[in-house]
This record gives C-alpha cells, sequence and structure tokens, in this order.
C-alpha cells in the first residue's frame, strides 16, 4: 500500500506540475498554447522552444520528482532525512573517490550501452521491440534537440535542468525514498538497491538504455548504502549528467569529436579496466566510511 501511494503521489505531483509549466510556456516565453505539441516533440523552429522545452521539463520531472519525494517523507512517512547529519558524514576524500569510481563507470557503462542499444529480441517480442524502437528514436530526437545549444546561455541553463534538477530530484526519490523502502521490505540491502534502481530505468520508458540506466542507479544506490549521506549519489547523479552535457556541447563547438548517438566508442579491455575501477572504488569507498571506534564511542 505504501508503494502505491507513492506512485499516485510522484504522478500526481507530475501531473499537477506539468500541466502548470505548459500553461506558463506562454506568458513566460510568448510561444503559442497550439505550438506546445512541436515543442514537446522537439520540431518547433520556435527561436524560445528549447529554452521552453528545458522549462518544462525542469519543472514537470526534476521539481516534481522533488516536490514528491518530500510529500511522501513528511506527510505520509512522517520521516526526517536527517541533512545536518548526511552533511556531517560527506567527505571531501570520499569525493575524491567517488570521482573515480565513477568515470569507471561510466567506462564500463559504455559497453553496457552498445550491447543494450545492439540487443535483439525473439520474434514472438516484435510487437514490443517495433514500440521499445519507436520510443527510443523519439527520445533520442528530443535529446538531440534539447542538447543542440545555441549559445552558453542555453548551456547552462541545460546543466541546471538536465544535470542539477535532475540529479537532485531523481536521488531524493528513487535513493531518498524508495531504496530504504525496499530494503525494509525486502530484509536486503542490496535487493532493496537493485530494486530501485529498476524502477528508476523503468520509469524512463526507454528499454534500449534500460540495463545501463540500472546500472548507473545502482552506483547511486551503493554509495548511499556505503557512506549514509544522499549527498554522494545526488552530486554523482549531477556530475553524470552534466559530463554529458558537456561533451555534446564541445562536440558542437568543435573541440571534440564526440557523438551522442555513437555507442561502439569504447573497446572491451577499456571497459574491462573501468570494471575494475568501480568496484575496486566501491570497496576503498565502502571502508573508508565505516564508523570507527574513538575513545570508546563509535565516530
Amino acid at each position: 500500500m505504501s508503494l502505491v501511494v507513492i506512485v499516485l503521489v510522484t504522478f500526481g505531483v507530475m501531473a499537477i506540475l506539468q500541466g502548470i509549466s505548459l500553461f506558463l510556456v506562454n506568458p513566460i516565453f510568448g510561444i503559442p498554447m497550439d505550438e506546445l505539441i512541436a515543442i514537446l516533440s522537439g520540431s518547433s523552429t520556435n527561436p524560445n522552444a528549447r529554452i521552453a522545452i528545458l522549462f518544462v521539463q525542469g519543472i514537470g520531472a526534476g521539481l516534481s520528482f522533488f516536490i514528491a519525494a518530500l510529500l511522501v517523507a513528511k506527510l505520509i512517512d512522517k520521516a526526517d532525512l536527517g541533512w545536518k547529519q548526511q552533511l556531517a558524514k560527506f567527505k571531501f576524500n570520499g569525493f575524491l573517490l567517488m570521482i573515480i569510481l565513477l568515470a569507471g563507470g561510466m567506462m564500463f557503462n559504455a559497453l553496457l550501452i552498445d550491447w543494450n542499444s545492439n540487443i535483439v529480441l525473439p520474434e514472438f517480442l516484435s510487437s514490443f521491440e517495433n514500440w521499445a524502437k519507436e520510443k527510443e528514436d523519439q527520445a533520442m530526437a528530443i535529446t538531440k534537440y534539447i542538447t543542440d545549444f545555441d549559445n552558453h546561455s542555453q548551456f547552462l541553463v541545460g546543466i541546471l535542468v538536465v544535470g542539477v534538477l535532475a540529479g537532485l530530484g531523481e536521488e531524493f526519490l528513487f535513493r531518498g525514498v524508495l531504496q530504504p523502502k525496499f530494503q525494509q521490505y525486502t530484509g536486503n540491502a542490496h535487493v532493496g538497491i537493485w530494486l530501485a534502481a529498476f524502477v528508476f530505468s523503468a520509469i524512463h520508458f526507454q528499454f534500449y538504455g534500460f540495463f545501463p540506466r540500472m546500472l548507473l542507479g545502482a552506483i547511486f544506490g551503493y554509495l548511499y548504502l556505503y557512506s549514509g549521506s544522499l549527498i554522494y549519489p545526488i552530486l554523482a547523479h549531477i556530475l553524470n549528467n552534466t559530463t554529458t552535457l558537456v561533451l555534446v556541447y564541445m562536440g558542437k563547438l568543435g573541440k571534440l569529436d564526440f557523438d551522442i548517438e555513437e555507442t561502439d566508442s569504447v573497446s572491451i579491455p577499456i571497459a574491462i579496466v573501468g570494471l575494475l575501477i568501480l568496484l575496486i572504488g566501491l570497496n576503498v569507498f565502502k571502508e573508508m566510511n565505516k564508523p570507527k571506534m574513538i575513545d570508546g564511542k563509535l565516530d
């Protein structure tokens, strides 16, 4: 029942905030209401369309996840996430290690992205495969449109929406609220992490990016489990999304050779090295954050 309530609250908040954000598109950006479909599909030629769709995504996705999680935590669970304690558990050396292991995860995930994007399903699943590929093409078209920044200002807005708001909202909901509940229901922290990562990936409705996104969710989950601080997965999520945006923008400016549609950019040996960095890094991160006895008391 608790999970049903979380789903209802989350989708309810998303529907309300997306409705409000769409209503505000016309008075804020001067875009007629009859152009909304073209904006949301990434086919509008209006000069304000990119900022408008970023505004809708920021309010209707990132911010809505944060508010939904806050409502569940405060009004339903009557819980306190203890931000003061979580901030106290955040350490700079842990942050540096997080960057290293996240880089390893990205290296391995590149191989997983290539494998997932080329999955061929059995014939009896052909209808689902066609639907999934169509959804993937639509998502890629919108992603390319959103990230095709015309100037530095649009790039910074993209980082705010895709990096900061998405990282904050999704981690608050999936790691801060869902993961502990799954752990409580199953009695197993690892099962809780992977179930939350599964839901995190599934809610994006992109089968051909499902497994690499689930791995990222699991990495964020282990950062939270081993540290007890939601600050680490929030920063890791923001860093992951922002890195992609930077690569895309540098590619457009001609500073880097980067294409967001390419999936075979990492060799198997490099991917294996990345996996080792990730696994060793997580183990060191776990040991680093173990409670220590100081003067007979746990620190």
